[in-house]
C-alpha cells in the first residue's frame, strides 16, 4: 500500500490506504484525535509505514498542525500532495465564483457523492460546522449553506453560560431538564436546516435527494432524518477520486481536470 490518503479537520484526522484500483481500504482506515491547536503528539502517526510513496492531504484545519502533518509526512514518504478546490473535477462543477473558497472537505465530499451514481444528493458534513450543499444528478453543484454544528452550539451556549452542561443529554422532542433540553435544542436546530433544505431542494430539483450524511457527528443525527443514509467515509473517497483524475499513480488510473 504504497499511496495513502489525509482528510485533516478541526478536531480529528481521518486516514487510509489506497488501493491499486483506486479502491479506499476501510479495513485500515486511522482516525486520530488532536486538539486543533498543537502538533501532533510523537506516536499519532504510529499506525502508517514506516515508508510509502505517496500522500495526499486535504486539510481545513489551521496553518500549525496542518504544516505539522505536511512535515511529519515528508519524512515517511516520497511525495506529498496538497489538494486544492477546483472549478471542476471528476464530473463535478463547482457552483461558487471562487471555487477555491469551497472547502477541500466539502469540494470532495461532492467527489465522492457524485461517484456513488445515486443522482441528485444533499451532501452533510456535522464536524465543527454543519455544511450542506447539493449535488444534481449530472454532477453540477447548485451551492450550499454553513452552519454551527450542535457540538458548537454546545460550547458556544457553555462559553457565555458556564453553568450550561457543555456536553450529555438525550434528544426528546419536549425534554423536561436541561442537558436533555440542550442536546434537543441543538440537534434539533441541525435537523430543521437539514430538513428545510431538503424540501427546497425537492423544489427544485422536482424529486428529493438523497441525504448523504458524513463527519464525527452525524451518527447522532441519522435516527432522526427519514432515508437519509450514513456516508461516514466520504470525504476519503472524494479524495480517491481526485487522485484518480488528477495524477498518474502508480496502478491507478490517471486523468486530467480544470
Amino acid at each position: 500500500m504504497s499511496t495513502w490518503l489525509f482528510d485533516l479537520g478541526n478536531t480529528r484526522l481521518k486516514c487510509a490506504p489506497l488501493e491499486g484500483d483506486g479502491i479506499v481500504v476501510e479495513r485500515a482506515r486511522l482516525d486520530i484525535a488532536h486538539d486543533g491547536a498543537r502538533m501532533f503528539p510523537a506516536t499519532a502517526l504510529d499506525g502508517l509505514p514506516s515508508r510509502f510513496e505517496n500522500a495526499f492531504v486535504a486539510s481545513v484545519a489551521g496553518d500549525e498542525l496542518t504544516t505539522a502533518l505536511l512535515d511529519a509526512l515528508t519524512q515517511r514518504c516520497t511525495r506529498v500532495t496538497r489538494v486544492r478546490t477546483q472549478r471542476s473535477c471528476a464530473g463535478v462543477r463547482i457552483a461558487y465564483t471562487e471555487p477555491r473558497r469551497l472547502g477541500a472537505d466539502r469540494f470532495l465530499a461532492l467527489l465522492g457523492a457524485h461517484a456513488r451514481g445515486a443522482g441528485a444528493s444533499l451532501v452533510v458534513g456535522v464536524g465543527t460546522a454543519l455544511t450542506i450543499d447539493l449535488l444534481a444528478g449530472d454532477g453540477r453543484h447548485l451551492g450550499g449553506r454553513i452552519a454551527p454544528s450542535p457540538t458548537l452550539m454546545r460550547e458556544g451556549l457553555h462559553g457565555r453560560a458556564a453553568q450550561l452542561p457543555l456536553a450529555g443529554g438525550t434528544y426528546t422532542e419536549f425534554a423536561i431538564d436541561t442537558a436533555d433540553a440542550l442536546a434537543s435544542g441543538c440537534q434539533g436546530a441541525a435537523l430543521a436546516l437539514i430538513e428545510r433544505s431538503r424540501a427546497q431542494a425537492t423544489l427544485q430539483l422536482g424529486a428529493p435527494p438523497t441525504v448523504l450524511l458524513h463527519g464525527g457527528g452525524s451518527a447522532a443525527l441519522l435516527p432522526h432524518l427519514p432515508g437519509a443514509a450514513s456516508a461516514p467515509a466520504l470525504v476519503l473517497h472524494g479524495l480517491a477520486c481526485w487522485v484518480a483524475a488528477m495524477h498518474a499513480v502508480p496502478g491507478i488510473p490517471g486523468g486530467t481536470g480544470d
